[in-house]
């Protein structure tokens, strides 16, 4: 069972997530070239799994043509890992507090992998700066 590991989290907190696979590697992709919502009261305090926010991220050109080049990206990843039998693949999603852009981008292809994959993988999101997030 090929197991992907999502995580958000903040370069300026936690820093790049380990991978504890054995592998040592994984794509991380840096968020914070796309327009920070936490800029804007009305969702400083909220983050990426909030609806206020996936509203204001989901009408973003630029964060809607970055998560397609992920897509593709993890899908070629996931089918090539599947191919070889691996166990282990990880993607991680950077932004400056680890709050609002890496924890939509990550809850979107987490989301996406499930869709397009079912049981054939299991998919594991973890945001690192808000434990309470977690499934």
């Amino acid at each position: 069972m090929l197991n992907v590991k999502i995580f958000s989290f903040s370069y300026k907190k936690s820093g790049i997530p380990e991978d504890n696979s054995g592998n040592c590697g994984g794509f991380v992709f840096d968020c914070r070239f796309i327009y920070n919502p936490g800029r804007e009261n009305l969702y400083k305090d909220l983050t990426g799994k909030d609806k206020e926010v996936a509203e204001f991220l989901d009408n973003n050109r630029i964060m809607q043509d970055f998560l397609k080049n992920i897509y593709s990206i993890a899908q070629e990843a996931v089918n090539n890992y599947l191919e070889r039998n691996f166990t282990s693949l990880m993607f991680s999603f950077g932004c400056t507090g680890g709050q609002h852009r890496s924890v939509y981008t990550a809850e979107k292809l987490g989301k996406f992998l499930k869709e397009k994959y079912g049981t054939k993988i299991r998919v594991i999101v973890e945001h690192r700066e808000f434990p309470g997030l977690n499934e």
